[in-house]
């Protein structure tokens, strides 16, 4: 039996990592024989229960340390777990995970993960010595292999795959519309229904500003229906309530937390998906809803060119006017915009079996590691 530790950003209650988890657990479930499974967690008791597996406490030294020694194979999985723009001090803790199971002598493992940006030239030091220890690299876009290359690493030892959540299948929309009647949102079919999936911690900055106009116009010009949409559930709930007291019960609102295969279901009933939030944007291409995205992240972007795409403008630069504009463009073009995306999507899907290929062909390679330089 080979045992795999998952180290991540999970029991955050974060939709995204959540949904990583999710898929890299089935996948590696599926694809490799007679595994056990241990995911680092802020939440371990609902992390265990929720995906049957054994789970830790992420920040307890003692029961990582013994988490590490205890595994054959530690995977650092999904996400931007490498970047010190949103945090200077994660990065920190991520790496020294990945330098416990190099320390110890462990295999380890980068699964489909975004790095990036490392402003730090201590953090990009560290990121490629660490990195270069590491037995297999898979990094779900160009622009993360480029930036480690830049850093320092071979080209060769570094495969380019997507994101694991494109893996998670289609889910039932009846699941989605009984959600949404709990939550106090009639679907009209008359109407578009646009669903917002807003990340913003100033909610009195101007894109906040645009943002609540161009709903306004959505409703007023377009007679549509308006959703929000929390994937972050701690960080967004309080952007849409600014956004939902500053029009007046004139949207509605989703404020409960949800699993995957719940949210997915969710988004899977807008009519068309407006997102700055990178998972919520993969939730509507897995679902195949028209996507409008709004860039705050280089990942964005990564993602948006995956699928012969373009984010139609960033956070710092969203003006309603080009946004009435690109939604006109979206919904004339709707059924060209899903057959591009589908496409695209089978390709990137092909490519996802590099990780579990390189797993297995590292553990029935058992060698010893090389003394540390």
């Amino acid at each position: 039996m080979y045992k795999i530790l998952i180290s991540g950003y999970y029991g955050f209650n974060n939709i995204g990592d959540e949904s990583i988890l999710r898929a890299v657990i089935a996948s590696l479930k599926l694809k490799l024989p007679d595994i056990d499974i241990t995911v680092l967690s802020k939440n371990p008791e609902s992390t265990a229960e929720r995906y049957q597996v054994k789970s830790v406490n992420r920040k307890s030294i003692s029961a990582i340390l013994n988490a590490v020694r205890e595994c054959d194979l530690l995977i650092s999985g999904g996400g931007s777990l490498l970047q010190d723009v949103t945090s200077k001090r994660s990065i920190l803790y991520y790496l020294l995970i990945m330098w416990l199971g190099i320390l110890l002598r462990k295999k380890v493992f980068i699964y489909s993960q975004g790095i990036g940006p490392i402003v730090s030239k201590l953090n990009r030091r560290l990121t490629a010595w660490t990195l270069r220890r590491a037995d297999g690299i898979v990094v779900r876009d160009k622009a993360s292999k480029e930036l480690l290359v830049e850093i320092g690493l071979p080209s060769q030892k570094i495969y380019v795959t997507t994101d694991p959540v494109l893996r998670i299948p289609k889910a039932d929309l009846k699941k989605g519309q009984q959600i949404l009647e709990k939550e106090g949102i009639t679907l009209d079919k008359n109407k578009i229904t646009v669903g917002f999936a807003i990340r913003e911690r100033k909610i009195n900055s101007c894109f906040v500003n645009e943002l609540c106009t161009s709903i306004r116009r959505l409703i007023a010009e377009k007679d549509a229906q308006i959703v929000l949409i929390p994937f972050h559930y701690s960080e967004d709930m309080a952007v849409i309530d600014e956004i939902e007291k500053r029009l007046s019960g004139e949207v509605g609102c989703v404020k409960h937390k949800y699993l995957t295969e719940e949210m997915m279901s969710i988004i899977g009933n807008m009519d068309v998906l407006v997102g700055v939030r990178l998972h919520s944007i993969i939730h509507a291409a897995v679902m195949d809803i028209p996507i409008i995205a709004i860039s705050y992240d280089p990942k964005i972007n990564s993602f948006m060119h995956s699928i012969d795409m373009k984010a139609m403008s960033s956070i710092y630069d969203f003006k309603s006017d080009f946004f009435i504009e690109e939604f006109e463009k979206t919904i004339k073009n709707q059924e060209e915009i899903r057959m591009r995306v589908r496409k695209s999507m089978k390709e990137l899907l092909m490519k996802l079996d590099t990780n579990e290929e390189l797993i297995l062909a590292i553990m029935e390679n058992r060698k010893e590691r090389p003394p540390i330089s």
